[in-house]
């Protein structure tokens, strides 16, 4: 776009969008002066009616400004006034207003186009300052830049720099041997195994890596791993690490069996007691719904753990919307809940290939345990004793995943599924939608744990699929 000249003032016009997109958007700008037009002011009055969250959120940027206005005499508005940050130098608002405002020629008249005649305005009153637009409207962008008006995206939403940020919960050691002997030596680090428990903890002291953080698989091997543990405590010199249970020939979650290391890091996670928060992303087809609801039944209908199974999702379409969907809660979330649908009938296979998923009384003793609900009912409720399983949750926004996620009560874990490279929601990126944000937050919290799916068994026509496209 357009360079920037680095004067010692800016001044940052902000665009209705960046204010809707996040309320907060006022108090990101440090020490800096931020202007908001007229022509923003009368766009959200428009959206603030209705019961939308566009709405909402436009009521509430309204608020922020009543509260920054209130008892501020006319002479500080013109000046600018003060906002006051939590930490570090506090900034300044500018309302900006022109009774003799000229349209750009040959543009026509409209919000975008006076939004930018009201910053080229602002330039040439304040050539002593860095006078720059700030959107999320790439459309205006192209324009302010063809303008020649310094613009930029609003990036503090952004939870990663870049879509490839986003940790896998995995730390692989390929060079560290058949065995794992040789991941000690790589680490460098003094060795220590105790039993606490029934279970195998390797004490670590020395130079610990710094990519390492609670909750994350250590392995010797994505495959044939003869090591693999989680990471439960860790600091610059010293960590522990607890070893994992094989559930690739032995064991199995439900006649479930993982197929390498990543799958049975995930049903470790899906099955440990102390984890209640488990993120799961990974490319179609790499087990992430199938793996959920075999941990969610064992732990429901064989162990007793839990009481009811939970599985909601986003009600977004690929495409266009097929319209209005009759029926109850459950009914009208059918459409949705296919993958949910076709799980179960592979979980429920037997050796000879039927399925007893199409069986009235399966149905029925399943369906008593497990409930399908809207995320557009779950405010309010707090679910007890319960397995909430989130799919789809790329396609949520930080917000509202934050708000499916404080449902949990007494004795309930949720499990978020996605992948950020299918976001149906024209308005979410890799690096700004709720799954992103959850995996970056609970990065550290030592009852959160989180994987990247990569490796899994697909179908040839998949795979044609993706060689054509």
């Amino acid at each position: 776009m357009v360079r920037i000249d680095k004067k010692a003032t800016r001044l940052y016009v902000l665009d209705t969008n960046v204010l809707i997109h996040d309320p907060a958007a006022l108090y990101q700008f440090d020490e800096h002066e931020v202007v908001i037009p007229m022509t923003v002011l009368e766009e959200l009055d428009k959206h603030k009616n209705g019961i939308r969250e566009i709405a909402r959120t436009a009521r509430q940027v309204s608020r922020t400004l009543s509260d920054l206005t209130a008892n501020v005499d006319v002479g500080l508005i013109r000046d600018g006034i003060p906002i006051t940050r939590l930490a570090g130098p506090e900034g300044r608002l500018r309302l900006l207003c022109y009774s003799d405002l000229r349209p750009l020629d040959p543009l026509a008249d409209s919000p975008d186009n006076r939004i930018l005649a009201e910053t080229c305005r602002l330039r040439e009153e304040r050539p002593d300052a860095s006078v720059i637009l700030v959107t999320k409207d790439i459309n205006l962008r192209v324009k302010a830049a063809a303008l020649g008006v310094p613009v930029e995206d609003y990036l503090n939403d952004r939870v990663f720099g870049d879509s490839d940020a986003m940790i896998d919960g995995a730390r692989i050691y390929p060079d560290a041997g058949q065995d794992g002997s040789g991941l000690w030596d790589s680490l460098q680090a003094d060795l220590r195994v105790e039993r606490l428990d029934d279970k195998v903890v390797y004490q670590l002291a020395g130079s610990i890596p710094a990519e390492w953080h609670l909750g994350m698989l250590v392995s010797d091997s994505d495959d044939d791993a003869g090591f693999e543990a989680i990471v439960r405590a860790v600091g610059p010199q010293q960590a522990s690490l607890e070893l994992l249970t094989d559930y690739r020939h032995g064991a199995s979650v439900w006649g479930v069996h993982a197929h390498d290391s990543r799958q049975n890091f995930t049903l470790n996670l899906l099955m440990d007691d102390d984890i209640d928060l488990v993120t799961i992303a990974g490319s179609a087809g790499t087990g992430k719904t199938f793996m959920t609801l075999a941990a969610a039944f064992q732990q429901t209908l064989d162990s007793k753990r839990f009481e009811r199974i939970v599985f909601t999702r986003a009600p977004i379409s690929m495409s266009e919307d097929i319209g209005f969907l009759p029926g109850t809660e459950e009914e009208k979330m059918s459409p949705w809940m296919g993958a949910f649908h076709d799980n179960m009938d592979n979980l429920l296979r037997d050796e000879d290939g039927a399925s007893s998923w199409d069986n009235g009384a399966t149905r029925q003793l399943l369906g008593s345990r497990v409930q399908i609900r809207a995320p557009g009912f779950m405010r309010g409720r707090t679910l007890n004793d319960t397995f909430l399983i989130i799919d789809e949750a790329q396609n949520f926004t930080p917000k509202q995943l934050k708000s499916l996620i404080t449902r949990a009560g007494r004795n309930t874990k949720i499990v978020c599924l996605g992948n950020v490279g299918q976001i149906d929601t024209p308005y979410l990126t890799a690096n700004t939608c709720g799954m992103a944000a959850v995996v970056q937050r609970f990065r550290d919290w030592p009852h959160a744990g989180h994987v990247t799916l990569k490796s899994v068994e697909r179908s040839r026509l998949a795979l044609a699929g993706e060689e054509i496209l």
